[in-house]
């Protein structure tokens, strides 16, 4: 079966890493060809083949400034947050039967059947500014979760409350961006035990930075919670990562972790050093599968990574590092 047309059955079951391996480098060869900006790119740095030893990625800023596509028809375009004068990422699908199958599959792989759930989902900006990726999957969860029970919420935070106190036979999961969940916070008191809160991240400049460990902190004190949770997703991926509370995020099996040098994006880097994380995401089908982030962090022996920082502005030329 040709990548293009590869359906999310192949993608999960993946069992090993020479069955990711080998689909790797099918996408490699399928899209370095039908992938315009993948194809410019690999040209300019002279790598015009593949080998998992040393992948090459594309630097996710191209999403901003390039269409990143490999179908014939887009059907459905996400745009990341930010503001026109920002820039924001545009990922665009020609089916999004890969991104619904294999988004259910990863969460319930971790947290059990969404059937056992309800949503509770605080993520105002994403909802406003509209077309985004999360607010997608998160309207795809709720489908499949206990529909009378799940909802988006803007900035009601007393119908929240009252929500999020009602008996419930099952699990709750409060998703949220981290700058609502903190102003939630300000005023829900402690939250129902057992109640899962996950953080999407997301400050955005509306409030002071703070490390994964500040905001775990504060939200837990306010919460009465022991774990706070974390997806790690961007709109440039079609796959999603889950920490449960410890900081290291499990990626699917159709997803591997990377580390590269800052200052060299085309050196990888060996298990549990610390450079800019990249992704081979397979289930980006109809885009390109290899992405360089801008984030900076730590890949474990067993693929779990960890994220630590993200680079700024200047990093493409004197490597600085702006932690958050």
């Amino acid at each position: 079966m040709a990548y293009n047309a590869i359906s999310h059955d192949v993608l999960q079951h993946i069992q090993s890493d020479e069955d990711f391996n080998a689909l790797a480098s099918e996408a490699f060869a399928f899209q370095s060809e039908r992938c315009a900006p993948f194809q410019t790119f690999l040209k300019g740095i002279g790598s015009p083949s593949f080998t998992i030893e040393q992948p090459a990625f594309l630097p996710i800023e191209l999403f901003k400034t390039h269409k990143v596509f490999t179908g014939s028809e887009v059907r459905q375009t996400f745009l990341s947050s930010g503001t026109e004068a920002s820039g924001r990422s545009t990922h665009a699908f020609a089916d999004l039967d890969i991104y619904r199958h294999c988004s259910v599959a990863h969460f319930e792989s971790i947290y059990g059947a969404l059937s056992n759930h309800r949503i509770l989902a605080l993520l105002p900006s994403y909802l406003e500014q509209g077309a985004s990726s999360l607010v997608f999957m998160v309207n795809h969860f709720m489908r499949h979760a206990r529909q009378d029970a799940s909802d988006f919420f803007l900035y009601d935070f007393e119908a929240l409350k009252t929500t999020l106190n009602q008996e419930f036979e099952g699990s709750t999961l409060l998703i949220g961006v981290s700058y609502a969940l903190l102003d939630f916070a300000e005023t829900s008191g402690k939250l129902p035990a057992g109640t899962i809160v996950m953080e999407t991240g997301g400050m955005k400049g509306r409030k002071r930075e703070l490390t994964r460990e500040e905001l775990h902190g504060q939200l837990s004190a306010a919460f009465g919670l022991s774990e706070i949770h974390s997806e790690y997703g961007m709109t440039e991926l079609s796959s999603q990562a889950y920490s449960t509370g410890d900081g290291w995020f499990i990626t699917p099996p159709w997803m591997k972790a990377y580390t590269t040098e800052v200052s060299d994006p085309l050196r990888q880097l060996p298990a549990g050093r610390r450079g800019c994380l990249a992704f081979i995401d397979l289930a980006n089908r109809d885009s390109c599968a290899f992405i360089q982030t801008r984030d900076i962090g730590v890949v474990r022996e067993d693929g779990a990574f960890r994220v630590e920082g993200r680079m700024d502005r200047s990093d493409l030329r004197g490597c600085n590092l702006l932690y958050t």
